[in-house]
């Protein structure tokens, strides 16, 4: 089993500890697109009840990690090609737009070298894949920080567990042009050089990239 014994946690924070627990496992790879999340045997494993596994799960369905399957039992979620497509789509837009506001502003050098540090910790992070998509998915999210627009932040994390999901279950050979350093220093170069227009285009590029790379076969999420 994926998650870990729960036994010894405070009973005030047990659901907020069963909640994450259940979604590193599932944004980690541990379990897969599909995989069926029995609430008696994750109770057991997570040393907690039924009761609070399902309260967690129910939180991980809001997130759409989580659906109903077959006589309403709840699996991993899985994206069609096309729902793959919308995903990076909307994040195209978002990134887009912290971009563009980003090149627009008086701090935007300082923008640019705030992202080449994270671009550095994705180049120079140990080989382990899943390092490297924290670092890929840190870098993208400091972009959108960057814009100090917070509604464009909470969106971007509501969907970053859908996005975990999709590159961790593609692996690391169909995600290499995604996580390319080249990729991220043009978003930068277009970023310091104060076109908006043309940092929207880079990010639209970059994202239609990665669709084009992760919306392959059937079920993909």
């Amino acid at each position: 089993m994926a998650v870990q014994s729960l036994y010894h946690l405070d009973r005030s924070t047990l659901r907020e500890r069963a909640l994450h627990a259940l979604r590193t496992a599932i944004t980690s790879g541990q379990y897969r697109p599909g995989d069926y999340l029995g609430e008696t045997d994750l109770a057991a494993h997570l040393g907690v009840s039924r009761g609070t596994v399902r309260q967690a799960l129910r939180d991980l369905e809001h997130e759409g990690l989580v659906t109903a399957g077959h006589r309403s039992m709840l699996r991993v979620n899985s994206l069609s090609p096309v729902q793959v497509r919308e995903l990076f789509r909307v994040r195209a837009t978002l990134e887009g737009l912290a971009a563009s506001q980003i090149a627009s502003c008086a701090h935007r050098t300082n923008a640019a070298d705030n992202l080449r540090s994270a671009l550095a910790r994705l180049v120079d992070t140990d080989p382990d894949f899943i390092a490297r998509v924290d670092a890929d998915l840190a870098f993208h999210l400091l972009l959108c920080q960057l814009s100090d627009n917070s509604v464009l932040i909470d969106t971007w994390r509501q969907i970053e567990g859908r996005l975990r999901v999709v590159i961790v279950h593609a692996g690391p050979i169909r995600t290499q042009l995604l996580m390319s350093p080249d990729g991220h220093e043009t978003i930068i170069d277009t970023i310091e050089s104060g076109d908006p227009a043309a940092t929207m285009n880079v990010l639209d590029e970059h994202m239609a990239l990665a669709a084009k790379q992760l919306a392959v076969g059937p079920r993909l999420l």
